[in-house]
């Protein structure tokens, strides 16, 4: 019935469905077609598998056990169990002879002696393994029989002796240092900074001492400048992207771990409540530069050192006192915690206050040097002019302690102190006894009330002596041509010395990202790899380690609230390959964009890597050494990085098809993987795979050292002979086939990944991913009708195409498909709405629901309409006739009516009849017939 209701409408146009009625069927059909569109598009975007099951022909890749991916050695046994029987019995010499060399007590000297019977083992073992080196897989199946400590030596490194030039002696009763301590925080927040920077202080323009610009400074530490605001993740530097951490320490707390001679949180907290300090006053001395021992100062290179603001406490006298008011608290501070029973690795006396701006800074020249600290204490005389008696530190604004911690700001306010469990972490904030005086006030408020300009303007020279602030080196100038290959393998708690044409150091670098998160407590980590845990390489319960030569722990992850008070850094593990370095094409660097557009177009095999020994090299860091094999795909993609984008070098020069190149790229273009390290390489050139694991680690001792680096090697030969011929990391959900390559904007921050043979590329960003990008792929011919380009991508893409629904559904979004829900799920409720208020007013008594749905909708409408218009037509036609009666009829009225009347009529008539007249008169001929025809027709 509705059915033919519904042809009997569109046919003769007489009834109208209610809007009511039109609302509900569109409303069940969006929702009877909501299933269909949360299937989802069913695109392929660029999947790994479909090459290698096109290349394989459908074998797998993994065994039955479902083990990482790896090499030759692996392909070989897949396919001969007996092979891997065979190579499991392989390396029984070698552990015998290891076995032997280690209770005998023989030297490394001794095992080189030994390394003849190895090799000849390798020679029989290299008559098993044919590597296709056609496939890039695989890798370091030469050095197959080799255990971690045949490897060190083989390398030239020592892991046994525990003669390193970091091991500490300490305080008997102190078994642990730490880095915690009390202080003043000295934090701005600027445009160019870190955004989560604190604005702890309003009175020095710290950003206006630093050179963010590199005009005078030619490299730095990975931190680059600590004072100034910070970096952002995307700084041309590369510098990690700390908050500004810039402080003087008042107080040093030391190791916050008890049981090592530590004072716990609470402890501190404690003491600090208790003791009252008027706010302090800070007088800026002048900024100096010079110690360190860094690099340069014994090799005749550029020399390098810390650049660090002398400041002053301005004691304070009260009520004609004896002592002043700062040595009056700081007896009372060492009272308050030895109330509280402090730990002895505290400082028995206060520090010397200092700003502590960068580490290991190198400048362009001696000339560069003077410069800038010419101009940097130029600034400093303007703050000694504002502020003649010094000023009391602190800020009008707000901020939470410790950072990130919301619906906890507070008013700042001044004269504060601070407790920083890192130089990073301020975790408690500590008021002063009293408000500022009105004096006090005015000088605390001068530069943020903007009454600073004058100072800036009378202030012209420097009228303090600030010599001493650099080495007295005489005149020196960077020579870049004294650079080398080698400098690749560069020390990251120094400055790198920049090649010729570079104005701008950078830390961002190509290599294969190893970080996971563990399952203990750690900062939130991204998982990168399930092949390794390198949490057991971590010394956590310090029983080896005291601490360490920098403010970071662990690389690979360090524990929150650790004792020692290194910055909680999450797990930061990788292999850097190849350093590009700074992304500013202004200063002699490539953009970022340009080296994603090159990379993405280098075809490379799947990276494998293995693990050869761990050990401490000349700078005291901790790393683990991975095996530098020349013909693996991860050699090769370096000779195709150096190819492409190295620096012009003796007479080698790069060359890629954008034609975009770099001058700061710390590698060279004639640069090869088998000039690299290791004993099947040459040792002069810049491949060397390596992951730094801490940072100048202080030992007990050296047996203690001894001990550390035998226990992590014994994690390195179960590594190696789980994976014989190398392994290409990932997981599941980031590079499920293994062996990607990363683009890292710093130590920090992975920014971009590559999937070898040319499979794609995505942003990996802050522990999210974005949508891979497709990168074509070799074709056969044929095109997408041929059965062997139908893995391809474009091919894909064609075969697969979704229904525009689908992709019209997707592309809302989960909030736009939610609004649209919603937006039926309303209109649906509207209509039954308006259909019960319409029911309740028009039912029938007894009449269901039901029964007057579909009376109302089955109703025949429109009849009044229709009655409307035949009662005008009716009306029409009737005046017509009567005004034609009256033209042509002779009067046949009754003498009873008025005279009047009659002639009103009469003079009417004639008015119509000269009217029609008139009209039909310029209508034409045909409406003169047709109007004669009807009058004749009436009468």
């Amino acid at each position: 019935m509705v059915a033919t209701q519904r042809r009997r409408c569109g046919r003769k146009q007489q009834t109208t469905p209610q809007p009511m009625i039109s609302s509900l069927l569109s409303a069940a059909l969006i929702v009877i077609g909501l299933p269909m569109f949360q299937t989802g598009v069913e695109a392929r975007l660029a999947d790994r598998s479909r090459v290698i099951h096109a290349r394989t022909n459908g074998a797998s890749r993994r065994d039955k056990n479902n083990l990482p991916i790896e090499g030759a050695a692996y392909r070989m046994g897949v396919s001969n169990s007996d092979y891997l029987n065979e190579m499991k019995q392989e390396p029984t010499p070698t552990r015998a002879l290891k076995k032997n060399s280690v209770t005998t007590g023989s030297s490394t000297l001794q095992k080189r002696k030994d390394l003849d019977i190895i090799e000849q083992m390798n020679e029989s073992f290299e008559d098993h393994i044919h590597r296709n080196l056609g496939q890039l897989t695989g890798c370091c199946s030469n050095n197959y029989a080799y255990s971690a400590d045949e490897m060190c030596a083989v390398y030239g490194q020592d892991c046994e002796s525990g003669e390193t030039p970091s091991h500490d002696s300490g305080d008997e009763e102190c078994t642990q240092d730490g880095l915690s301590f009390i202080g003043i925080s000295f934090s701005v927040n600027v445009a160019h900074g870190n955004a989560y920077s604190y604005q702890l202080c309003d009175q020095f323009a710290m950003e206006n001492i630093i050179d963010r610009n590199y005009d005078y400074v030619m490299s730095m530490d990975e931190d680059g400048w600590l004072v100034g605001g910070g970096y952002k993740s995307f700084d041309y530097s590369g510098k990690m992207p700390y908050i500004d951490s810039s402080h003087t320490e008042l107080l040093r707390v030391g190791s916050m771990d008890v049981e090592k001679g530590g004072t716990s949180i609470e402890q501190v907290y404690s003491a600090m409540e208790s003791v009252y300090f008027a706010p302090i006053s800070i007088f800026p001395e002048k900024v100096k530069g010079g110690g360190g021992g860094h690099s340069g100062d014994d090799d005749g290179s550029t020399p390098s050192g810390d650049v660090t603001l002398g400041v002053s406490v301005v004691e304070t006298y009260t009520d004609n006192a004896n002592y002043g008011d700062y040595e009056t608290f700081l007896d009372n501070l060492f009272n308050a915690f030895s109330a509280v029973s402090a730990g002895s690795c505290m400082d028995d006396s206060d520090t010397d206050p200092h700003v502590s701006m960068s580490r290991g800074v190198k400048f362009k020249s001696s000339e560069h040097q003077e410069g800038y600290f010419y101009s940097s204490n130029l600034e400093v005389a303007v703050w000694q002019a504002m502020y003649p008696n010094g000023v009391i530190i602190g800020s009008s604004g707000y901020a939470s302690f410790p950072a990130g911690s919301r619906g906890n700001k507070q008013y700042v306010g001044y004269g504060n102190l601070y407790f920083f469990f890192d130089r990073a972490n301020i975790t408690k904030a500590f008021r002063p006894g009293r408000d500022l005086s009105d004096d006090e006030a005015t000088y605390s408020t001068l530069y943020s009330k903007g009454y600073s300009g004058d100072y800036y303007e009378s202030t012209t020279e420097i009228d303090f002596d600030y010599s001493g602030s650099h080495d007295d080196g005489g005149d020196w100038e960077h020579n870049p041509y004294k650079w080398n290959a080698k400098m690749a393998m560069h020390d990251m708690t120094d400055g790198w010395d920049l090649p010729p044409n570079c104005e701008q150091e950078g830390e961002t670098f190509l290599g294969i990202p190893l970080s996971r998160k563990s399952d203990s407590s750690l900062m939130d980590t991204s998982t990168f790899q399930e092949q390794f845990d390198f949490s057991v390489l971590m010394d956590t319960n310090y029983t080896y380690i005291t601490s360490f030569g920098t403010n970071h722990g662990w690389l690979i992850g360090e524990v929150i609230g650790n004792g020692v008070g290194s910055i909680v850094d999450k797990d930061t593990a990788h292999i850097p390959l190849f350093y590009t370095g700074t992304t500013n094409p202004d200063m002699g660097g490539i953009g970022l964009s340009d080296l994603i557009k090159i990379v993405k177009k280098i075809q490379f095999g799947t990276l494998y890597i293995k693990p050869a020994f761990v050990f401490i090299d000349g700078d005291g860091h901790i790393k683990m050494q991975f095996e530098a094999d020349a013909n693996s795909a991860l050699g090769y993609l370096y000779d195709s990085l150096c190819k492409e984008l190295g620096i012009s070098w003796n007479y080698d020069t790069p060359y890629n098809s954008n034609g975009v190149y770099t001058n700061c790229a710390m590698h060279a273009a004639g640069d090869r993987a088998k000039y690299g390290c290791g004993n099947e390489n040459s040792n002069q050139g810049g491949f060397c795979p390596q992951m730094t694991i801490a940072y100048s680690a202080r030992f007990n001792s050296e047996d203690d050292a001894a001990a550390y680096l035998a226990k992590c090697n014994g994690y390195i030969d179960y590594w190696r002979s789980l994976y014989p011929s190398g392994v290409a990391v990932g997981t599941s959900q980031f590079c499920s086939g293994g062996g990607c390559l990363g683009l890292f904007l710093n130590r920090y921050d992975l920014f971009y990944v590559f999937k070898p043979d040319l499979g794609g590329s995505w942003v990996e960003y802050g522990g999210a991913s974005m949508a891979p990008t497709i990168s074509p792929a070799p074709t056969a011919p044929g095109g997408c009708d041929s059965a062997k380009n139908y893995h391809l991508d474009r091919c894909m893409r064609k075969n697969m195409r979704p229904r525009a629904s689908a992709v019209v559904w997707d592309s809302l979004g989960t909030i736009g498909q939610f609004s649209l829900f919603m937006l039926v799920f309303m209109s649906a409720t509207l209509s039954v709405s308006i259909f019960l208020a319409r029911a309740r007013k028009r039912r029938k008594p007894g009449e269901s629901y039901l029964d007057f749905f579909v009376r109302d909708a089955t109703k025949k409408r429109g009849g009044k309409k229709k009655k409307k218009k035949v009662k005008k037509k009716s009306k029409l036609t009737r005046d017509l006739e009567k005004a034609m009666l009256e033209g042509d009829e002779k009067p046949t009225r009754s003498r009873s009516k008025s005279v009047s009347k009659s002639k009103s009529g009469r003079s009417k008539s004639r008015d119509r009849t000269s009217r029609s007249k008139s009209r039909s008169r310029k209508s034409g001929k045909s409406k003169s017939r047709s109007k004669s025809k009807t009058r004749q027709q009436l009468v």
